[in-house]
C-alpha cells in the first residue's frame, strides 16, 4: 500500500477523443503492430537460415530490423492499453524506462547503419582484404558498441531526470519521448550537458562517419568500372533511405518537443505518430525490396508457401 502511495503517476495528454474513437484507434494500430511484426521478422527469419546471407552486411541488416521489433514492443503495446483504457497514465519510472529504450533503440540505428556504411567502404575499395577485416570479431565488436554506447549514454540522462523534481504531471504526448523534460522544475546540468554530449556521440559524429564513408565510395566506384557502379548504388542506395528516414524522424522528435505549448494538440498527435509508424514499416521494404539476394529468398518462401497452402 505504502508502495502505491509513493507511486509517481504521469498523465499522457497527447490523445484526441479517445473515448470516442478508443476501437478504431486500437485496430488502426494493432492491425500496424501485426505487420510490424510480420515484416521485420520474415527477413530476420531469412537471413537466419540461408547461410549465403550470413555475411556482415546482411547481419547487420537483421540486427537493424531485430532493432525496430524493439523499438515498436517499446511503444506500441503501452498503446493498445491506453485505448481501451478510462485513463491514460504511466508510473514515471515507467515513463523514463520507456525514454531509455526508445533513444537507445533510436540511437543504436546511427550505429548500425555507420557499421553497414564501413563495409560497405572495404567491399568495395579493398575487396582482397575484406575477409580479414571484416571478420567475426569484428562484426560482434560492431553490434556490442552498437547498443552498449547509446545504452551508456541514455542511462545517465534517465538516470538525471529519476533524481529531478517533478513540477508537471501532465505530459503532451501519447508516450515518453523527451518531453519528459517539460515535467522537470528544472532541468539540471548533468542532463543539458549530456543531452548535447549525446546529440554529438550519438547521431552528428554517426552521420558524418557515414556521409564522409559513402563520399569515398561513390567517388572510388565512379572512377572504377560499370560493374563496381552497379554494385555500390545496389548494396549502398538501400542505406542511405534508411539513414534519410532515420535523420527525418530524429528532427521531427526533437522538433515536437520543442514545439510551444499551444503547438494544435491534432498536429502534434500527428507529427509524434510518425515516429512510430514510418520507420519501422520502411525499413523491412526497403530491405525487401532494394536487395537483391533478401528479395529473390523471400520470393522463395512466398511460392512454397503458396504452394504447401493449395
Amino acid at each position: 500500500m505504502d508502495e502505491e502511495l509513493n507511486t509517481t503517476y504521469v498523465t499522457l495528454d497527447g490523445y484526441i477523443e479517445v473515448n470516442k474513437y478508443r476501437y478504431v484507434y486500437f485496430c488502426i494500430i494493432f492491425t500496424l503492430y501485426i505487420i510490424i511484426i510480420c515484416s521485420n521478422s520474415t527477413i530476420v527469419y531469412v537471413i537466419w537460415i540461408h547461410k549465403n546471407l550470413h555475411e556482415p552486411m546482411y547481419i547487420f541488416i537483421a540486427a537493424l530490423l531485430l532493432n525496430c521489433l524493439l523499438y515498436s514492443t517499446n511503444i506500441y503495446p503501452k498503446l493498445l492499453i491506453d485505448f481501451l483504457s478510462e485513463k491514460q497514465v504511466i508510473t514515471y519510472s515507467a515513463c523514463l524506462f520507456q525514454f531509455f529504450m526508445f533513444y537507445t533503440l533510436g540511437s543504436s540505428e546511427f550505429f548500425l547503419l555507420a557499421a553497414m556504411a564501413y563495409d560497405r567502404y572495404v567491399a568495395i575499395c579493398k575487396p582482397l582484404e575484406y575477409p580479414t577485416i571484416m571478420n567475426k570479431t569484428t562484426v560482434i565488436i560492431f553490434l556490442v558498441v552498437s547498443w552498449l554506447i547509446p545504452a551508456v549514454h541514455i542511462a545517465i540522462q534517465a538516470i538525471g531526470s529519476a533524481e529531478a523534481t517533478l513540477c508537471n504531471f501532465n505530459l503532451k504526448g501519447i508516450f515518453c519521448n523527451n518531453a519528459v523534460y517539460t515535467l522537470l522544475c528544472v532541468k539540471s546540468r548533468l542532463i543539458i550537458v549530456f543531452g548535447v554530449v549525446a546529440l554529438i556521440d550519438l547521431i552528428i559524429l554517426p552521420v558524418l562517419f557515414i556521409v564522409f564513408t559513402y563520399t569515398n565510395i561513390f567517388i572510388i566506384s565512379y572512377q572504377s568500372c560499370k560493374e563496381i557502379r552497379k554494385k555500390a548504388a545496389e548494396t549502398c542506395l538501400p542505406h542511405l533511405l534508411v539513414l534519410i528516414s532515420i535523420s527525418c524522424l530524429s528532427i521531427y522528435d526533437v522538433s515536437i518537443a520543442r514545439v510551444e505549448s499551444d503547438f494544435p494538440k491534432a498536429a502534434r498527435l500527428l507529427m509524434t505518430l510518425q515516429i512510430v509508424l514510418y520507420h519501422p514499416l520502411f525499413n523491412p521494404f526497403i530491405y525487401g525490396l532494394k536487395m537483391k539476394e533478401i528479395s529473390k529468398q523471400l520470393k522463395r518462401l512466398f511460392c512454397h508457401a503458396r504452394i504447401i497452402v493449395y
